[in-house]
């Protein structure tokens, strides 16, 4: 990849960054991130047909995969005591608009568009066919940081981001074999369904 195109990274970076930290709204970062992630494509216009998105060779993949990105909200339900603490984060999630109501409609917001906007910008647009680790995957794990800042251990933010680069290639690895993005879109959803139902279920 020329390193110029590394630049489309920056705007939902930055996006997710000014939504949390200049008006301390999860929606603001969230409805940011997607809106910066669409004007780079817009900008860019990849010659990648949106179809790539529905695209599978094998489907019998979608259960495995299912089955580990689900795996992630348990691990964050279980693993959260050693890190934090419930009422801190409910505090914090509470300062940025994340309480009573609002849940039901983040939740499947987060769940049912983020998956296809992240999987073609990050594997299908800012992606590469290489097996081995791939500074993208980093970069893709790396915006996750700014959300989890503070609300939760340094050493819990380490272990997300660790976690997450391994996953980016992961999904990564599975596109290529598959030829399409539909596999990693529906393991996106589970994954992303699991965590944020599990942060839920911590702060309620």
């Amino acid at each position: 990849m020329k390193s110029t195109k590394w630049v489309a990274a920056v705007p939902p970076y930055l996006a997710v960054w000014a939504g949390l930290f200049l008006f301390h709204s999860a929606w603001g970062a969230m409805l940011g991130f997607h809106a910066a992630i669409l004007l780079v494509l817009i900008i860019a216009r990849p010659h990648i047909p949106m179809d790539i998105l529905f695209k599978a060779k094998h489907f019998k993949w979608i259960l495995p995969v299912a089955v580990l990105c689900a795996s992630s909200g348990f691990a964050i339900y279980y693993l959260f005591p050693f890190f934090s603490t419930a009422e801190e984060l409910a505090s914090q999630l509470d300062s940025i608009g994340l309480s009573g109501s609002t849940w039901p409609w983040f939740i499947a917001y987060f769940s049912l568009v983020n998956p296809f906007l992240e999987e073609y910008f990050w594997r299908a647009y800012l992606g590469s066919d290489t097996k081995s680790f791939y500074l993208g995957d980093l970069v893709y794990a790396g915006f996750h940081g700014l959300v989890l800042m503070g609300k939760t251990h340094p050493l819990m933010v380490l272990f997300a981001l660790g976690c997450l680069t391994f996953v980016g290639w992961l999904w990564r690895q599975i596109y290529r074999e598959q030829e399409g993005l539909l596999v990693p879109v529906l393991g996106h959803m589970v994954a992303d369904f699991s965590v944020m139902t599990a942060v839920y279920l911590i702060v309620r």
